[in-house]
C-alpha cells in the first residue's frame, strides 16, 4: 500500500500538488523506504526553481557535511532571480548527532521563509513526534508536508508493482509478480529498476509482462529454481524435487544452497505457524503469515493437506541438521549429496 503523508496524503497527493506548483514552504520526508523520499526531492528539484535561476536560488546540503546553522540561514534568505528560494537537506539521518542536531530546525519550522522551500530528507527511520522539530511541524501545518515513508511488507508489494507498472502503461501477471518479490527482495528501487529494464527489453507491442519474461531476464530457469521446488515440496512431488536438486548441482553458482534451505526455512516454518492459527480462512492466514500474494497462499493451503504439525517440525529439525553437517559438522558430504538427504527426509518422514 502506498505510504500516507500529513493530512492523509499519498505520495501521489503530494506530487500532483508540486505538479501544480501548489507548493509548501516546508517538506520533512522520513521513513524506511528510501523510493518515494526520493521520487518528492526529485520533483521539488525539477519544478520549485527555474532551471536558469537554480545556480542562484537551489542549495543542496548532504547531512554528513552540513553546517545546519549555515543550511537554516540559506533557507531564510530571499530568492535572488525568481520567485522561490529551494534549500534541501538530503540525507539528514547522517547528521553528527542526527535526530538531536535536527532539533535545530524547529524554530525555522515554526515561522518559514514565505518565499522558500526547505526540505529535509530523512531515510531509515522516523524523526520523535515528540521532538522539537515534529512539535513545531504539527503547529503548522498549514505550512508544513510531514511525509513518512514506511518500509512495505512483502504482502503488500503486489500493489506498488502493478501501480508502477500501470504508470509505465504496461500490465503485468501475478506469477511474474511473485517472482520478482521472490528473486528481487522488497527494495522499490530495484524492482521498479528491474522492471524498467524488462519493458527495454520487451517487444515493441508488448502489453504484459510475463513470468517468462522475468524469468529470462533475470536469469532463472522456468523450471528449475527455489520458487518451483517450494511448489514441488508443498504438493510432495518427490520426482520433481529431485530434479530440480539435479538442475542445482550441476548450476551451483546460480543456485547456492543457502537459498535453497532458506526458502524451506520459511515455508516449513509458515506451516508450523498455520497449523496452530485457529482461523484458517485464506484472509487470515495471509495476514498471520504475512503471505505476499494468491499463489503463496495457495502453497500453504497444499502444504496444510500434505504435512501434519509434526511432519513440520521434523522438516524444520532436519533444515537445522542440514545447517550443522554443511558446516562440517558430522559430515564431510557436498551441499547438494545434503540437500538431496534433506528432501529424503522431508519427504519420508511419517
Amino acid at each position: 500500500m502506498p505510504p500516507k503523508a500529513s493530512k492523509d496524503l499519498s505520495y501521489r497527493d503530494v506530487l500532483d500538488k508540486i505538479k501544480k506548483r501548489d507548493f509548501a514552504s516546508v517538506y520533512l520526508l522520513m521513513g524506511e523506504e528510501p523510493y518515494y523520499i526520493d521520487l518528492i526531492v526529485d520533483a521539488l528539484e525539477r519544478s520549485v526553481v527555474k532551471e536558469e535561476n537554480q545556480a542562484f536560488d537551489q542549495l543542496l546540503f548532504y547531512g554528513a557535511d552540513a553546517d545546519l546553522d549555515l543550511v537554516i540561514a540559506s533557507a531564510r534568505q530571499y530568492p535572488v532571480m525568481g520567485d522561490r528560494r529551494l534549500v534541501i537537506l538530503k540525507e539528514a539521518q547522517t547528521c553528527q548527532g542526527n535526530k538531536t542536531q535536527l532539533d535545530k530546525f524547529a524554530s525555522y519550522v515554526a515561522q518559514p521563509n514565505k518565499d522558500g522551500v526547505f526540505v529535509l530528507a530523512f531515510k531509515g527511520d522516523n524523526l520523535s513526534a515528540t521532538s522539537a522539530i515534529m512539535k513545531a511541524a504539527s503547529k503548522a501545518v498549514d505550512k508544513v508536508v510531514v511525509f513518512k515513508s514506511p518500509k512495505i511488507k512483502d504482502y503488500h508489494l503486489a500493489g506498488p508493482i502493478k501501480d508502477y507498472c500501470s504508470q509505465k502503461k504496461i500490465a503485468i501477471d501475478d506469477d511474474a509478480v511473485q517472482i520478482l518479490i521472490e528473486y528481487i527482495g522488497n527494495s522499490l528501487q530495484k524492482l521498479f529498476s528491474e522492471i524498467d529494464k524488462l519493458i527495454v527489453g520487451a517487444a515493441s507491442d508488448a502489453k504484459r509482462i510475463t513470468a517468462e519474461m522475468v524469468e529470462e531476464n533475470i536469469g532463472i530457469s522456468k523450471e528449475f529454481n527455489n520458487f518451483e521446488l517450494r511448489k514441488a515440496l508443498s504438493v510432495k512431488d518427490y520426482p520433481k524435487s529431485l530434479r530440480i536438486l539435479d538442475y542445482f548441482k550441476r548450476n551451483p553458482k546460480n543456485n547456492p544452497s543457502v537459498m535453497t534451505t532458506s526458502t524451506l526455512q520459511t515455508f516449513f516454518s509458515q506451516l508450523v505457524v498455520a497449523h496452530y492459527t485457529p482461523d484458517k480462512s485464506d484472509q487470515s492466514l495471509i495476514e498471520v503469515l504475512q503471505l505476499k500474494n494468491s499463489f503463496a497462499l495457495r502453497e500453504i493451503k497444499d502444504g496444510l493437506r500434505m504435512y501434519s504439525p509434526r511432519q513440520s517440525l521434523a522438516a524444520i529439525s532436519a533444515l537445522r541438521d542440514f545447517d550443522c553437517k554443511s558446516k562440517g559438522i558430522g559430515s564431510l558430504q557436498n551441499e547438494y549429496d545434503l540437500l538431496q538427504e534433506l528432501l529424503f527426509k522431508i519427504f519420508t518422514v511419517s
